[in-house]
């Protein structure tokens, strides 16, 4: 090899050679990273479902025993009212009757029709209000008498699903679309017994004056 060429060797070497250097010198180290942040864990709790068939408070054998004589004191105070528009139905009839049979009857005059058939008239419109004023009447009372009956039920059902660690109490009778739920998961004749037996029917049911 001529001198040229070993010059021309010698020089790409150190060239060669001073690069490397140099990178290695001037090279960063990576930045060490920071852990992988750990999934939270999300608490799920522990729920305990179960299902009551609200319908079944109102079944006068077995079901809540103070509704049954809830719904009878009720009852018995517009009983009166209550016979009354029923022999007023019995006049209309009576009266109606008796209309055909004259406008049939030979003799009979066109006043004499219309006379029956005014009477008529004013006994439906008596009718009408009177049972109207009933109806209102009686809605009106029975919410004086059961609103707080229903809320006393809604807290002993509260207490009831509290002691036995039930989280959710779903109402069968107000939930459409339940298309399974297990015997053990129904408490509905398990909460009746207790509340009767907490809440005797021959107490005195409260009455808001």
């Amino acid at each position: 090899m001529n001198r040229p060429t070993m010059m021309a060797a010698f020089a790409f070497a150190v060239c060669l050679s001073g690069s490397q250097v140099f990178a290695q010198g001037t090279t960063t180290q990576p930045r060490p990273q920071p852990p992988a942040a750990q999934p939270a864990v999300a608490n799920v709790p522990v729920s305990k479902v179960a299902i009551i068939f609200s319908e079944a408070f109102q079944d006068p054998k077995n079901g809540i025993a103070r509704f049954t004589v809830t719904l009878t004191k009720l009852n018995g105070e517009f009983q009166k009212i209550q016979d009354e528009l029923n022999q007023t139905t019995q006049r209309l009839k009576t009266l109606q009757e008796e209309i055909t049979r004259l406008q049939q009857t030979p003799g009979a005059t066109p006043t004499q029709i219309q006379a029956k058939i005014d009477a008529l008239d004013q006994q439906k419109k008596e009718y009408t209000r009177k049972g109207e004023d009933a109806k209102d009447n009686y809605q009106k009372r029975r919410e004086q008498l059961f609103n707080p009956f229903q809320e006393d039920v809604g807290k002993a059902l509260d207490a009831f699903a509290k002691a036995r660690s039930i989280t959710m109490v779903i109402d069968g009778s107000q939930v459409q679309g339940i298309l399974y739920a297990a015997d053990a998961s129904d408490i509905t004749r398990a909460f009746i017994s207790d509340y009767n037996a907490k809440n005797p029917a021959t107490a005195s049911v409260t009455t808001p004056k």
